[in-house]
């Protein structure tokens, strides 16, 4: 009987042409860029979604509000769809009004803009939870020691909700590699859609989304490596509650 593995061309998988190892590795650098880029501008958006629905005022917090269940009610395809078409065309519009000509708006930066506003929403919610569940006599106690507002949030509640932010920004973190996958329906030449191209061209379908698997494996498994390190350094001399 014949070895399957000997059905498998592996020399696809070179680095150099005919190989398409190069192109699949360019477009998992390309991944990595939006999950990279649009977790930090999710995280941004996180912090102030955060602080505006817990110290903002009724309107602001009303507006938070919106913004973080629409976002987590709509498909994450659909509002990719929505952001990278619509958003771009409102945003030549309203320049438009301004009597300043249409841009371009590259496919790096409309990627990391959408994962970015999706992950805002989540990340909202993440580090909303975290600092609720700082014990309020600490504060209280900063307080009484005549510290700043700034000074409180830096020193006290910064770092004590850490611990309880972590879990859940990690997963958002794995999440956002994952997203960038949906990129691919609006032609981002990332990881998924170089496999689908690659594949497409040689017709060695599993080998390619096998390879295409492994890649996105690895970069979850480096990123467990780095989360536990983080979470081990936050969590020096917590206590837990029972």
């Amino acid at each position: 009987m014949a070895d399957p593995a000997s059905f498998i061309n592996w020399g696809l998988l070179a680095l150099s042409p005919p190989g398409w190892g190069g192109v699949l590795l360019s477009g998992f650098v390309a991944s990595i860029k939006i999950a990279v880029g649009g977790y930090a501008f999710g995280l941004a958006l996180g912090i102030g979604g955060a602080c505006g629905k817990l110290y903002g005022g009724p309107i602001l917090r009303d507006l938070m509000e919106c913004y973080t269940t629409i976002v987590r009610a709509v498909p994450e395809l659909v509002l990719i769809l929505l952001l990278y078409y619509a958003g771009t065309d409102a945003l030549n519009h309203v320049l438009g009004l301004f009597g300043i000509g249409t841009v371009d708006i590259g496919g790096l930066a409309a990627g990391i803009f959408v994962i970015g506003i999706v992950q805002g929403a989540y990340s909202t919610e993440v580090l909303r939870g975290a600092i609720k569940a700082v014990p309020a006599g600490q504060i209280e106690a900063a307080r009484a020691y005549g510290m700043s507002p700034f000074k409180v949030t830096t020193r006290i509640t910064l770092p004590a909700m850490l611990p309880y932010a972590i879990p859940g920004l990690s997963n958002l973190w794995l999440i956002a590699t994952k997203d960038t996958a949906l990129l691919a329906v609006v032609g981002f030449s990332e990881l998924t859609l170089m496999t689908r191209q690659a594949a497409g061209a040689t017709k060695s379908y599993l080998l390619f989304f096998c390879a295409a698997g492994v890649l996105y494996l690895a970069l979850t498994l480096v990123s467990d490596v780095f989360i536990r390190l983080i979470e081990r350094r936050a969590r020096r001399g917590f206590v837990e509650q029972s």
